[in-house]
């Protein structure tokens, strides 16, 4: 809707209010100022006239832009007032326009609002009207007839409307009179007449004072001599054979172009029948720089460069006189009118960008407000502006010649961080014209985008034995965000491993993700773990992501072998029975061995490192048993000593060995095979093994309560034999172990009872305690005879 127009402080004001698309608010608002005031001189209060809240105008980034070539008027926004900045020459600005604007665009943020301003420079009459010579000379015969005219040079004045050439005056004469014309244009020019003859005789000059003045208050004015010489007469004058000729012209035409031709006659001969041409007086000084008039031939042609934006139509002013004595000037109008070319291209002024633009703002968001401007006329001064389609923006028209561009769709800046936006504005002449001009579109980044890992998990592996403090792995996340929103942080998650916080396992650099083991890790205690590495933005809000890390810990050769068995007892070496009568391949006994490692390093053979007669005994490289290879004979030592290597398989290997005596018996003892009798016979047995059965259980409970620890039951035919001998071994807290030996006689045949003690295998620190045990346990003898 428009408003009407107003007074405000002394000045006219429009205000015309227009619709907009999302936050862009168009208004008019005009303003009219005298030219040539003094810098600082009051305009207006621009912010109070379009209501605008004078404390925000800085915030909010209040600004004007002007097309012109300086800033002739600025806005104080410490108080919303428009002042003069620079003092504006009317006649510079807009030379003879009869209207003369300031066209001016006001721009502020937040939201964003467009005001176009047009200040109208009102002319003062500053120009006084002046004439291009002081002196004129005009030469007329005596036989001149009363009313003949003569033209005069115009006086030109630059100012504008009242300001301009009103009118003439003649200084007071006996024989002319002045005839005052008024052009297409509005301006005028004098005519001399003459009123009464002349008389050569009588006068032969006459001089008077014509003066140009103007309509300004108070009034200026410009004077010229007129010198005037009487001549004897001379029977003919040039006739033109047009009182008024016409052509037509393209603006541009070049230099020496023949816009038409003169033609005017003289009846005489001789000298006196020959015509020159010539401009008039009163041709304006504008027209004698485009136009050139040939004496000779009459040829009216181009001089300078004529402008369609400047003027449309010139008037030429032209005299034909013959070359006889007392010759008289006659005259003739010549009217040239313009034709527009397309030869200006179209201007574009972008009043304002707002950029960089949010990622997320809306569609509709205003980028630029931009104006475009042809000087050409009709189809050549339209002008339509397009954008190219693939990108995402639109260009609406709000006033003529006005563009906002906006957002079409939503933008993301990891996918486009910038746009280079032609804008193409093109005219409709023919042919066409056009101007491109780059709008720079940057794309501001909101925190939109989690961290990413570059794997979906990480796996590593670590060799035990690490060293604590070492980077075991390094985990890498990448943010398509920019500048803080794209700065990562790595931190480890809470958690557990073994029952321990994972931070006293692992730690991590926040700044570059490499992972730290805090401790040496052992694989026979600790084989995998599991540990979640957060990465997080420092955008606001803060945006995170997760990798989990599975760290799996190798196995390192760092553990020997174990012998399990045979062990020494009783702090002597190991022993065997071999009977003389065993074969070749006789199994003699296994070595037992482990390994705490897993793999390669846990996988064990067997060699024999030293031997009593390498050539009687061997070993299974795998399986530990040890074999004869030959029948015994006489000649073997009954002692045979055996050192067993067991190695793994781990780099480099390790070792342990293991020694065992081997005790050669010609037979085995008659007792042994009494007592494989007692426990192999189908006949039935005699009370004997209840009656141990009774005794262990007692005897082990008693201990249970006394000792709290685990039983050794070892049951013998006799001391010497060892390998006839049931063990039951344990592991307590205590650092000691029991067995319980259940001794029979070789002599008896019934298998009598003879007697229980403990033992301990090997040397203990409780050797009192155990003597004390064993002291008492020797005290303990049961007798059984089979049927009492």
């Amino acid at each position: 809707r428009c408003c009407s127009w107003v007074p405000v402080t002394g000045l006219v004001i429009c205000l015309l209010l227009c619709g907009c698309v999302v936050d862009l608010v168009l208004a008019q608002i005009r303003y009219s100022i005298p030219e040539e005031l003094e810098h600082g001189a009051f305009v207006g209060n621009i912010a109070e006239d379009l209501g605008l809240d004078v404390a925000k105008l800085s915030a909010r980034r209040f600004r004007i832009v002007s097309g012109a070539k300086k800033q002739y008027l600025e806005v104080n926004l410490e108080n919303g007032i428009l002042f003069v900045n620079e003092k504006i020459d009317r006649e510079e600005l807009c030379e003879r326009s009869p209207n003369c604007f300031l066209h001016l665009q006001v721009v502020i943020e937040n939201p964003l609002e467009l005001y176009r301003v047009e200040v109208e420079i009102l002319d003062v009459n500053d120009n006084s009207p002046s004439f291009p010579w002081s002196e004129f000379n005009l030469d007329i015969t005596e036989s001149a007839a009363p009313g003949s005219c003569f033209p005069l040079e115009s006086a030109q004045d630059q100012d504008v409307g009242t300001n301009s050439l009103r009118s003439y005056q003649l200084s007071a004469n006996e024989h002319f009179i002045l005839n005052i014309q008024t052009r297409n244009d509005g301006s005028k020019f004098a005519e001399l007449v003459l009123d009464t003859p002349l008389d050569r005789e009588q006068q032969k000059k006459h001089e008077m004072v014509l003066t140009a003045i103007d309509g300004g208050s108070p009034e200026r004015s410009g004077t010229a001599v007129i010198t005037i010489t009487v001549l004897d007469a001379n029977d003919n004058v040039p006739v033109f054979d047009r009182s008024v000729y016409r052509a037509s012209l393209v603006e541009n035409a070049q230099r020496g172009t023949l816009v038409l031709k003169l033609n005017a006659t003289d009846l005489d001969e001789g000298s006196n029948g020959e015509v020159t041409y010539a401009f008039s007086g009163h041709a304006p000084l504008k027209v004698r720089e485009l136009f050139n008039v040939d004496p000779y031939t009459g040829e009216v042609r181009v001089k300078g460069v004529v402008d369609y934006e400047k003027a449309s139509v010139y008037e030429l002013y032209v005299q034909a006189k013959d070359r006889g004595p007392s010759a008289v000037a006659v005259h003739s109008k010549v009217l040239v009118d313009i034709l527009d070319v397309n030869d200006n291209a179209p201007e574009v002024i972008l009043t304002s960008v707002s950029t960089p633009v949010q990622e997320d703002a809306p569609p509709g968001t205003v980028i630029a407000v931009i104006s475009v401007m042809d000087r050409d006329s009709g189809e050549n001064g339209n002008v339509d502006c397009q954008i190219p389609s693939n990108v995402p923006f639109q260009l609406h028209s709000s006033f003529k010649n006005y563009y906002t561009l906006v957002t079409s769709e939503f933008l993301d800046r990891e996918a486009v961080s910038e746009y280079n936006i032609t804008l193409t504005a093109r005219d409709l002449g023919s042919p066409s014209l056009s101007t491109r001009k780059t709008i720079l579109v940057q794309v501001s980044d909101i925190n939109d985008n989690p961290p990413r890992f570059s794997q979906p998990s990480y796996t590593v592996y670590v060799t035990e034995n690490n060293a604590p403090g070492a980077s075991i792995c390094s985990v890498t996340a990448f943010d398509p965000d920019s500048n803080q929103n794209a700065y990562l942080s790595y931190s480890i998650l809470e958690g557990q491993i073994q029952g321990m916080p994972v931070s006293t396992y692992v730690s991590i650099n926040s700044d570059n993700g490499n992972i730290y083991a805090l401790r040496s890790f052992d694989y026979e205690q600790l084989r995998n773990f599991q540990i979640l590495v957060q990465a997080q933005d420092a955008g606001f809000p803060p945006l995170a992501s997760n990798v989990t890390v599975n760290v799996f810990v190798l196995d390192q050769n760092d553990n020997a072998p174990v012998i399990v068995s045979p062990l020494p007892k009783n702090g002597t070496v190991a022993t065997e029975v071999v009977p003389r009568s065993v074969d070749a391949g006789y199994l003699v006994t296994k070595i037992t061995a482990l390994d705490a490692d897993a793999g390669q390093n846990s996988r064990l053979s067997y060699q024999v490192l030293q031997a009593t007669d390498p050539g009687l005994f061997s070993v299974a490289l795998y399986t530990g048993e040890i074999r004869t290879i030959r029948r015994l004979v006489e000649k073997d030592a009954t002692r045979q000593r055996l050192v067993i290597l067991v190695k793994d398989n781990g780099q480099p290997p390790l070792s342990a060995t293991v020694s065992i005596v081997l005790t050669v018996v010609d037979s085995v003892p008659e007792s042994l095979s009494d007592f494989g009798d007692l426990t192999l016979s189908p006949q039935p047995p005699s009370n004997l093994a209840l009656y141990l059965i009774v005794s262990l259980s007692t005897i082990s409970l008693i201990f249970l309560v006394f000792k709290k620890s685990n039983l050794n039951l070892q049951i013998s035919s006799a001391a010497k034999v060892p390998t006839n001998c049931m063990e039951v071994n344990g592991n307590s807290s205590l650092s000691q172990s029991y067995c319980y030996k259940v001794c029979l006689t070789p002599e008896s045949a019934k298998s009598d009872f003879m007697f229980l003690k403990p033992c301990s295998p090997g040397s203990t620190p409780r050797n009192n305690e155990t003597k004390s045990a064993e002291n008492s346990w020797n005290a303990l003898w049961w007798c059984f005879t089979p049927g009492k």
